[in-house]
């Protein structure tokens, strides 16, 4: 049982499902067949599938790739994640973008059996659910080189690999810490920036994070949140999310660019949203809107209009892509060199 949503990725289907940001989440892949590459044990985006179940069209045993070292069938098997094919995904998909994400339960039988019908009745709505909590690291760990020009603090809501590996090739080390650890517990491991990750769940939840991440900013840290640390932002500075009614999720959607006017294609992962209208943020007159989905009008990009911080809702680190938006990784870093009085240096 789980929240029923769709991604219109065509590739890239391992990624997908070891997202922590799909957690609680049953997966419909639009694509007709998925399977046909395998899997292997470098793309995954945490140790674990992450989904609560996974619904095809066509589920492909065979496949064929030099990276593959095994079949998804099995792989999902392995983790216990049910997956449902011979479905038609595409007019599955259509009903969901007109009557919203909803509930649903994977089951045997071509009628919902009474104990399905009782698990869906029990099953919680992700509004006012803090899944961050859930799937963070119950202790702090390194990822990097101990010896790299940059020390990044990362609160893992649901942090994928890609985003490490980016920032262990832009010469960072990375402490990753606990989503509730306290700003002074941050500060004190002296980060030169501190990063927000994506995760699962409903933001106005994770009630914690505003208060830590206000903490951290008063001293001038540079910050940098990806979609649900974009969302953790808006909320620290007076802003409110809402629940979309099918969310984004894939590798397609258009974003704007408000001070250049360039158009990004971006990977997304997101049922909720950071309130906006008009390029304003309600509640939040600090921050400024930088970025602009342009199917829905949501708003993508923010940024504080005196202190070094910002955060995009889309997925800049995204994995196999696309990767228009990698360059925001470069971005954070020349702003945490540019304010390393905000933060000691490391040593």
């Amino acid at each position: 049982m789980a929240e029923v949503v769709f991604t219109t990725n065509m590739s890239g289907y391992q990624e997908v499902f070891t997202d922590p940001s799909f957690r609680g989440q049953t997966v419909v892949m639009t694509a007709p067949m998925i399977g046909n590459y395998g899997i292997n044990t470098s793309d995954p985006e945490s140790a674990r599938p992450q989904v609560a179940g996974v619904v095809t069209r066509e589920l492909s045993r065979a496949f064929s790739n030099w990276r593959a070292e095994g079949d998804l069938l099995s792989w999902l098997d392995a983790a216990q994640v049910p997956a449902l094919e011979e479905v038609d995904t595409r007019r599955l998909t259509r009903h969901l973008r007109t009557a919203g994400v909803m509930r649903g339960v994977i089951a045997a039988g071509a009628q919902p059996a009474r104990d399905a019908l009782v698990a869906l009745d029990a099953c919680p709505s992700m509004e006012g659910l803090d899944l961050a909590s859930v799937v963070s690291t119950t202790e702090p760990y390194t990822w990097g080189d101990p010896g790299a020009s940059c020390h990044i603090v990362a609160y893992d809501y649901g942090i994928k690999r890609n985003i490490l590996r980016l920032f262990a090739d832009h010469d960072c080390r990375v402490t990753v810490v606990p989503a509730d650890t306290t700003a002074d517990e941050t500060l004190a491991l002296r980060p030169n920036g501190v990063f927000l990750s994506n995760g699962p769940g409903d933001p106005a939840a994770v009630s914690y994070a505003p208060g830590i991440v206000r903490g951290i900013a008063d001293k001038g840290v540079p910050i940098f949140g990806i979609c649900l640390g974009h969302q953790i932002l808006g909320l620290t500075y007076g802003a409110h999310t809402v629940k979309m009614a099918y969310g984004h999720h894939g590798g397609n959607h258009p974003v704007k660019e408000m001070a250049t006017g360039r158009v990004l294609i971006t990977a997304q992962n997101h049922g909720f949203a950071v309130a906006g209208e008009n390029g304003e943020i309600p509640g939040a007159p600090e921050l400024e809107v930088t970025h602009v989905n342009l199917n829905d009008g949501t708003v993508e990009g923010l940024r504080h209009r005196t202190k070094p911080i910002f955060g995009v809702q889309y997925h800049p680190e995204a994995a196999p892509g696309p990767h228009d938006a990698r360059p925001m990784f470069s971005e954070f870093l020349e702003t945490v060199r540019s304010h390393a009085g905000g933060s000691a240096p490391n040593s």
